[in-house]
């Protein structure tokens, strides 16, 4: 198995939002999680209203079981919309997530970049 293959399984399993949804899924209840490192936010810049948890934690912040987690992690049935730089960690992560229950989650195509390109909380 390639990087690439494993990136095709976990797109696979997720249905990816277009920028212009993510104001919507918001609308609607849902959870942005900025995993991007923190250099590459002070670089790029930071997105309005977003969670911000980094990649090394993201499991463990959002697992309701966990003693780690975020208090906006109440319960497996949360909508948590991933988000990285271009989409290619973010599919990983939100695959991640859906392994451990949250079966919601899913992430940004294009990620910040594609928020970006589109005038989308920026």
């Amino acid at each position: 198995m390639t990087v690439h293959d494993l990136l095709a399984s976990a797109r696979g399993r997720l249905r990816r939002l277009p920028a212009a949804e993510v104001p919507t899924a918001l609308g609607r209840g849902a959870f942005l999680v900025d995993i991007r490192p923190a250099a590459q936010r002070a670089e790029e810049g930071e997105v309005v209203n977003a969670l911000v948890i980094e990649r090394n934690v993201l499991e463990w912040r959002l697992d309701p079981e966990s003693d780690a987690r975020i208090p906006e992690a109440g319960n497996h049935d949360v909508e948590w919309v991933i988000l990285c730089q271009e989409g290619y960690t973010s599919s990983l992560a939100a695959a991640s997530l859906q392994e451990i229950g949250l079966y919601r989650a899913t992430d940004v195509i294009g990620g910040y970049k594609a928020l970006k390109d589109n005038g989308i909380l920026i």
